[in-house]
């Protein structure tokens, strides 16, 4: 029997016309025969069987891109059926967006790090991605420097993202077989990540949003809750109240850009400080203004796929944000103070205060026994 994942070289003609168009045999090419058991199934699906240290995300991508070919033609549709005794053709492409990047010294947090992952801290300010208006400068741009072979997997490793200005745990795959394998958990939801975040005004419980998120309709920068969108689960619990936020821990089914802030404004508490979804800088009544999102990713668990153990990481909160939940923390307590000093005062006046009833005509009546006592 031939092996299946025997590689080879194909002729121009062996590739096709079509196949030459799309120039997917500029790269190196895997050569596949699909199985007879396999008649029926998408052309994607078959590929996921035969390759799995490719997420089927990343297969379907090579498919529309015309790195695929079955007999000689390239395909483009991975929901094309196929019949058993086909060959398949497809080139492994390396990543663009990671061969494009230059590695660059740039200093990262190391919470954990082994032969087959890495966990890192975020710091604020940090873009995970190069692109628009950030072509250096990234995450991916530090690990490449960090840790030079994560040239040869997609994006240098990275599996999950977070904004610019959001803080916190990130889980990087330093080899292509433990990032597929991370993705697939992802899809499981058997990759916890826990967030917190200070919300403006006080929720009075937790909950749970679901609500799909896509491009905002007019405002291109924006995601929004749209019937058109990818499905999207955040539950959320209260951990402290203060007199005008509180401070939640979100847990997250779905990862879709922006999630946290689009799903928690929708429900009438935006992130302090979101410069996009909270109308501007937002601050507490006490203290400097916060300009970035109240947001941090602030535990992950994950099965690691080297062990199969379970792991659990933890971050404290950056010094910006505990300074700002500090500050709100003490207000409320100033403000419940108060409360209680005015609720009390009359516990400290000896043998308790006069009452003094006013009747209807105007005349006073004293409810004082002492005196009642000096005129028998």
């Amino acid at each position: 029997m031939k092996d299946p994942l025997k590689k080879v070289t194909p002729s121009k003609d062996a590739i096709g016309e079509s196949a030459e168009r799309s120039d997917y045999s500029a790269n190196p090419r895997l050569a596949l025969s699909v199985p007879v058991e396999c008649a029926g199934q998408r052309l994607d699906a078959i590929l996921a069987r035969l390759q799995p240290q490719h997420s089927r995300t990343r297969l379907q991508h090579w498919i529309r891109e015309g790195q695929v070919a079955v007999g000689g033609v390239v395909a483009r549709e991975p929901k094309q059926k196929l019949w058993g005794g086909e060959r398949i053709e497809c080139s492994q492409a390396p990543d663009k967006g990671t061969l494009s990047s230059l590695p660059e010294a740039i200093a990262l947090n190391i919470v954990h790090e082994d032969d087959a992952l890495i966990v890192l801290d975020k710091p604020a300010g940090l873009v995970v991605h190069p692109g628009s208006g950030n072509a250096s400068g990234t995450l991916l741009n530090a690990l490449l420097y960090y840790a030079p072979e994560l040239e040869n997997v997609p994006r240098a490793g990275i599996v999950h993202r977070l904004d610019k200005d959001t803080t916190g745990l990130m889980v990087v795959a330093r080899t292509l077989v433990v990032q597929t394998d991370l993705v697939r958990q992802l899809q499981a939801h058997t990759v916890k990540r826990y967030y917190q975040a200070l919300v403006r005004g006080q929720l009075e419980r937790g909950g749970t949003v679901d609500a799909p998120i896509g491009r905002h309709p007019t405002q291109r920068t924006k995601m929004a809750i749209v019937k058109s969108g990818k499905s999207a689960r955040t539950h959320f619990r209260v951990v402290e109240r203060f007199v005008d936020c509180t401070l939640v821990e979100c847990a997250l089914e779905t990862g879709r850009t922006h999630q946290i802030r689009v799903h928690l404004t929708s429900i009438g508490h935006p992130l302090v400080g979101d410069p996009v979804y909270g109308g501007g800088p937002s601050r507490v009544p006490v203290g400097p203004a916060f300009e970035r999102q109240a947001l941090h990713a602030r535990r992950l668990g994950l099965v690691h796929p080297a062990t199969g153990k379970a792991m659990l990481w933890k971050s404290r909160l950056p010094d910006d944000m505990a300074r700002l939940i500090e500050t709100a923390r003490l207000r409320a307590l100033a403000v419940l103070s108060a409360v209680d000093e005015d609720d009390d005062w009359d516990e400290d006046l000896e043998g308790g205060p006069e009452v003094i009833y006013v009747r209807g005509d105007g005349d006073v009546e004293r409810d004082d026994e002492d005196e009642d006592d000096c005129e028998q």
